[in-house]
């Protein structure tokens, strides 16, 4: 690549650093951006400014927000008694498309892994914690990953919120719409068992 100018390979390796962008598309993206009007290249560089700038996390949840409180803390109509405890961002944006949950969520930030450095004091337990002891939660729902930690991160979870009084959930989980059981992994098969209910 060193036929390219310097400006240029500096953008490549940009964005080659970001994930799932391997060198050619990271190629691609630099000599698209290179052919676009500069209003086009320069919007971009603005928006990705505004977000190192204005963007950081809810002081309540640790959504991404724009300011104190995100849009889902800050509104009236969710019901604040009710909250549901995701690993990510994007696990919060998936429950939202699913227009299945009207409360309100708790982000950890990760899950605990021993292996990896990652205790309770790494992510967001201890602040779920003083959410719950103030007294207007009644139902914390765990909605963590049915992987080896995040089982470990909601039985840890369960295990801290035992002496308080609320009420503690696991989100069901088990064969997905259309799923062919011969391809299910073991444990999502083991918990459709253990879940099952009438009809």
């Amino acid at each position: 690549m060193t036929h390219y100018p310097a400006a240029i390979l500096a953008l490549i390796k940009n964005f080659a650093r970001l994930p799932g962008v391997g060198e050619k598309t990271a190629e691609r993206l630099a000599l698209h951006l290179l052919r676009a009007p500069r209003g086009e290249a320069l919007a971009l560089a603005r928006s990705i400014e505004e977000i190192k700038d204005r963007i950081g996390l809810c002081r309540r949840c640790g959504a991404l927000s724009d300011g104190e409180l995100c849009r889902i803390c800050s509104n009236p109509a969710r019901d604040g008694r009710q909250v549901c405890v995701v690993e990510q961002q994007a696990d919060m944006v998936s429950i939202e498309k699913s227009g299945a949950f009207n409360g309100v969520y708790h982000i950890l930030q990760g899950v605990l892994s021993p292996i990896d450095g990652i205790g309770p004091g790494e992510i967001r337990i201890d602040e779920l914690m003083a959410r719950v002891g103030g007294g207007h939660v009644e139902e914390v729902i765990l909605a963590t990953s049915i992987s080896i930690e995040g089982e470990a991160t909601a039985d840890y979870i369960a295990q801290r919120l035992a002496p308080c009084a609320v009420k503690v959930t696991r989100i069901a989980s088990g064969v997905p719409v259309g799923g062919d059981l011969k391809y299910v992994d073991q444990v999502t098969l083991k918990r459709a068992m253990e879940g099952r209910h009438s009809v």
